[in-house]
């Protein structure tokens, strides 16, 4: 990530742009809490992925949880 940049003209703006307006609008147009929204849902599924690292075999995963510590 870094600087953002304006599309230029007649281009669309990028998914991730479109998610981040959508989330922005969601929350009455408040930055913040928009961000905060987003980092209240992110902690909660890093949650639900500690739990499933707990839940689910090395074999089963194929070390795939292992290797992303």
């Amino acid at each position: 990530m870094g600087k953002r940049q304006n599309a230029p003209a007649g281009e669309a703006m990028s998914e991730l742009e479109e998610v981040a307006q959508q989330a922005i609008a969601a929350a009455g147009g408040d930055a913040v809490v928009a961000l905060l929204n987003v980092l209240a849902k992110n902690i909660d599924l890093e949650r639900e992925l500690a739990l499933s690292r707990a839940a689910v075999s090395n074999g089963y995963s194929r070390a795939w949880h292992k290797a992303r510590l």
